[in-house]
């Protein structure tokens, strides 16, 4: 088995109580509002949402997201370039709301192959110095075999993340109340 681990930042001027509120507790209920032409739905097939729980994203297919975005009707420009097939479901392993950390791994579906076994994501809001939030990523995925992704995959994901959590900044950028 190989492992392969990157880091990866983002600063946002979004309190972290907020984007963690938004991009975390309540992303079952946000991302398909935000997405509807990406993400059909998000359910907890286990448990409430908590360590232990398993959510299914189910993608609504057919459809390459290359255009800006419309949230409230204003205009956002949004990294993510690819289709949405099927459905994906990720094991939460903690969420913890008072250190605005989160850790689940993708353990099925998109992105998982006879090279991919899981990847993990160990997610940390914190404060900045301007009442903003540097969000922390670490990601590690596990291969089978000797098998290595290449640059161009790894970009790609990074992309689709840092992609998904634009759209929510931007959301809560247009609505100061939301998630408050």
């Amino acid at each position: 088995m190989g492992v392969l681990t990157y880091t990866d930042e983002h600063i946002s001027t979004i309190p972290p109580s907020r984007i963690f509120k938004a991009s975390i507790i309540d992303s079952h209920n946000l991302m398909p509002k935000l997405l509807p032409d990406a993400i059909k739905s998000v359910e907890f097939i286990k448990g409430d949402g908590g360590a232990g729980s398993i959510k299914q994203i189910n993608f609504a297919g057919g459809k390459l997201i290359s255009d800006p975005i419309s949230i409230n009707s204003g205009k956002y420009l949004c990294l993510i370039k690819f289709l949405y097939v099927g459905f994906v479901k990720h094991e939460i392993d903690e969420m913890n709301e008072k250190t605005f950390t989160y850790k689940y791994s993708l353990i099925e579906g998109m992105g998982i192959s006879d090279k991919i076994e899981k990847v993990s994501y160990d997610i940390k809001f914190e404060d900045s110095s301007d009442n903003g939030t540097i969000a922390k990523m670490t990601t590690t995925i596990y291969t089978h075999g000797d098998f290595e992704l290449k640059e161009e995959e790894l970009n790609a994901g990074k992309e689709k993340v840092l992609g998904l959590y634009k759209v929510v900044e931007a959301y809560l950028l247009k609505n100061p109340d939301a998630y408050v």
